[in-house]
């Protein structure tokens, strides 16, 4: 069956946000007078949401600071999630080319839903992609599949139909429990090995590669 949609993860994915990441948590760690973390860390901290991040980079016996540091970690990542930011080398290009090919794009991702529309919106511009979804009230995070079949629903697609497209073990496992395809990128946070572990269909190495999927 012919692919009609493609629905993409953020962070990792479209776009490089990792040095923005950490910079705000470190930042949020220090002021509470707790140990920092390298950037390069954070490569296995993140992608299970906010929440989950703050509860990895506290130590263990810190549990307890938890909601504090969730707090100051979204406030902070309001003024500083476009810093650095930027979207991955060939992205743009093969979204322009996909969207010339008539399909049907969207973001799904597990970054607050907020942070989602805004950092899409910004570097993307309005209209490239359908639907922008991030976490919110309601919806189960990833690997959960209810985000992509939500997506799916309202743009009257099908799972066999579409090529979910990440960085990590996540979302691979999202995209097999949703029946898309699913498709592992290798210049995100997450290495090979993980995507191969996860049942990744395919894995590519540059988003060019996409095009030849289809």
């Amino acid at each position: 069956m012919a692919v009609k949609a493609l629905i993409f993860d953020l962070d990792g994915t479209l776009v490089d946000s990792l040095e923005d990441l950490a910079d705000t948590m470190n930042h949020c760690l220090g002021a509470l007078g707790l140990p920092v973390h390298e950037t390069q860390d954070y490569r296995m901290l993140i992608g299970t949401g906010s929440r989950e991040l703050c509860r990895k980079a506290l130590p263990p016996e810190r549990a307890d600071l938890t909601n504090k540091l969730l707090e100051m970690n979204l406030d902070r990542y309001t003024q500083h999630c476009l810093d650095k930011t930027k979207p991955y080398p060939g992205i743009v290009e093969t979204l322009d080319e996909l969207i010339g090919r008539h399909l049907h794009l969207a973001v799904l991702s597990n970054k607050p839903d907020n942070f989602v529309k805004l950092i899409t919106r910004s570097i993307f511009g309005s209209d490239r992609f359908e639907m922008i979804i991030g976490q919110q009230d309601g919806l189960p995070t990833k690997p959960d599949p209810s985000g992509v079949l939500d997506i799916l629903r309202r743009m009257r697609g099908t799972p066999e139909e579409t090529l979910y497209v990440g960085d990590s073990g996540t979302d691979m496992t999202t995209a097999l429990a949703a029946g898309a395809t699913a498709v592992g990128v290798s210049w995100g946070f997450r290495d090979r090995s993980e995507l191969s572990a996860a049942g990744a269909h395919h894995i590519i190495d540059k988003p060019a590669q996409l095009l030849e999927l289809l």
